[in-house]
C-alpha cells in the first residue's frame, strides 16, 4: 500500500514529518559536525520560514502531540541491566 500527502510519495516517517512541516526536518534539527557558519544560516533560515508562517509553531505542536497520542509506546523507558564487569587474570611475570 502506498501513501500520498499531495502529489508527494511518504514511505517513511521522516517523509511524513518533512511533508507535514513542509521543510526538511535537518533545518530545525540540524545536521551532525555542522560548522558555526552552517548552523548560523541554518537558524538564520529557520526564523525567515517562521516570520513568513507564524502558526507554524501551533503546527508542529499539533502533529507532535498527535504521534506522542497515537504512539504511547514510543516512550516507554525501560532501563537496561549493566553488565557485569569483568576482572582481568592478573599477569605475572616480567615483560620483556
Amino acid at each position: 500500500m502506498r501513501t500520498y500527502i499531495g502529489p508527494h510519495q511518504a514511505v517513511s516517517p521522516h517523509d511524513f514529518v518533512e511533508l507535514a512541516l513542509g521543510t526538511p526536518v535537518e533545518l530545525w534539527l540540524g545536521v551532525e559536525g555542522e560548522t558555526t557558519e552552517e548552523r548560523a544560516a541554518r537558524e538564520d533560515a529557520a526564523r525567515d520560514i517562521l516570520a513568513d508562517d507564524p502558526g507554524l509553531p501551533d503546527g508542529l505542536i499539533r502533529i507532535a502531540a498527535q504521534v506522542i497520542e497515537e504512539n504511547p509506546d514510543l516512550f516507554d523507558v525501560v532501563p537496561l541491566p549493566r553488565p557485569a564487569r569483568r576482572r582481568r587474570a592478573a599477569r605475572k611475570g616480567v615483560a620483556a
